[in-house]
């Protein structure tokens, strides 16, 4: 068996035990087998088009999606992909609601970091309600029923959970866990009956403490404890309270000032705990804020991809502004899956945007149009800096130059002479680099000269 026949025999055999593990509802099984038929095999339609489903099952609209688009892409005709995305899009009501759910799901973890766990339970009842495939959201509403001792709840969102993933690692989790504050209730419960007697008279079932000769000592010494108090208590007032009378003026004056004396600390712990309060509420402010910014972030890097992904699906869009977009994109927001789509659309768009932009740019280097050439170029080097042998960086440097923007100029003549010291334009490179240097040297000994003579 060569190769070829090998890599797509594994990813054969990938997509048909994931196949296996959906057909049972494992749906992370699944996801983890078919992602690594099509690690073999990225052209196996059939796999990606099961990974759509399998997420569309467990209410990752976006992500089904977005497998069926790419399987969409590789093979444009006879494909059920296509079927699938037609459905979706068709369903517009529906596509409204479930990105309704999902921007309330996360609205629900930023109540959990505010410890708002009660507005979090009341919101994501509503999202399960009105996506009940949502498994993320059933296994939150799972775990925040968990923290707040409400089991039989937990329990009842743990089994739907179950029912759309039977091999969800952190739906075992919770099962487990409930499991153990099961057994917990049930030692606790057969320790209240231990202590306790049932008998029945009549009809009725009758349940009494144990009777135990130390109870009955302890009874005895209670009522025998209430008249040794009472005994010490006249003495304490024949012997105390009476010499006291004569001394009340002064232990009137003494208690008043006690009295101040804690106001004033009551008063100076009052100010400390509220200052502390609001130093509290300030950095919470902050972390709120800052937590806000990503997710603000996170969402625009999220929402100009998927307009990247559909817009080279529709064709409709040039490379040069496909490009704009994922320039845009923050890649460390993304999470592995996104960051894998990015990777994706950046090896489709890339080349083609890199070879117009350059072009561009020599035409208006060509013609003195310095600014235009610096904006194309610089947009080359962020694409591909080693685009063309380096030349993008090259010319992106002669622009500068042309633009009057010398220390710009340098330091891209340097980066480029580091990189490609030995190409055809690293001499030319180091004589204009050589030049900036010795302007900027007579410069700097000009004004030398003036502050002295001044």
């Amino acid at each position: 068996m060569d190769y070829t026949k090998k890599i797509v025999y594994q990813s054969n055999y990938w997509y048909n035990d994931g196949l296996r593990r959906a057909q049972i509802r494992d749906m992370s099984g699944a996801v983890s087998s078919l992602r690594r038929s099509l690690q073999f095999n990225r052209e196996n339609i059939a796999a990606r088009n099961l990974l759509g489903l399998v997420y569309y099952g467990v209410g990752e609209v976006p992500e089904a999606l977005v497998e069926w688009i790419i399987s969409k892409n590789l093979r444009p005709r006879d494909n059920i992909a296509d079927y699938y995305i037609r459905t979706v899009q068709a369903a517009a009501k529906e596509l409204e609601t479930v990105d309704l759910a999902i921007r309330k799901y996360n609205q629900c973890l930023t109540y959990c970091r505010q410890n708002g766990e009660d507005l979090a339970v009341i919101q994501l009842k509503q999202v399960t309600a009105a996506h009940p495939t949502f498994l993320k959201a059933h296994q939150l509403l799972a775990l925040l029923y968990l923290h707040t001792g409400q089991y039989t709840r937990a329990r009842q969102m743990v089994r739907l959970a179950r029912k759309l993933d039977t091999g969800n690692e952190i739906t075992l989790k919770y099962m487990h866990e409930l499991t153990h504050q099961r057994g917990k209730q049930r030692r606790r419960t057969a320790k209240k009956k231990e202590d306790a007697v049932e008998y029945s008279l009549g009809n009725e079932t009758i349940i009494q403490p144990k009777h135990s000769r130390i109870r009955e000592m302890a009874s005895h010494l209670a009522v025998a404890n209430i008249f040794i108090g009472a005994a010490i208590g006249a003495a304490l007032i024949w012997f105390l309270v009476a010499p006291a009378v004569n001394q009340s003026e002064n232990e009137r004056m003494n208690e008043q000032m006690r009295e101040y004396s804690d106001q004033v600390k009551s008063l100076e712990a009052q100010v400390s705990a509220q200052t502390r309060t609001l130093e509290n509420y300030r950095a919470t402010g902050e972390e709120v804020e800052a937590d806000a910014n990503v997710a603000q972030t996170t969402q625009e890097s999220y929402e100009n991809l998927m307009s990247v992904v559909s817009q080279y699906s529709s064709g409709e869009q040039s490379y040069s502004d496909m490009s704009d977009s994922l320039l845009g994109i923050d890649r460390d927001t993304l999470g592995e899956k996104g960051q894998e789509r990015y990777d994706e659309m950046t090896e489709l768009v890339y080349p083609s945007a890199c070879s117009s932009s350059y072009s561009s740019g020599t035409e208006s280097l060509e013609v003195g149009n310095y600014q235009a050439a610096v904006d194309s170029f610089h947009k080359v080097v962020r694409m591909d800096s080693e685009y063309n042998g380096g030349q993008a960086m090259f010319h992106l440097a002669e622009a500068y130059l042309g633009n009057g923007d010398d220390d710009k100029a340098a330091a891209w003549f340097e980066k480029f002479l580091e990189k490609h010291g030995d190409s055809d334009s690293a001499k030319e490179a180091q004589e204009q680099l050589d030049a900036l240097r010795a302007s900027a040297d007579e410069q700097a000994d000009g004004e030398e000269g003036e502050d002295a003579s001044e």
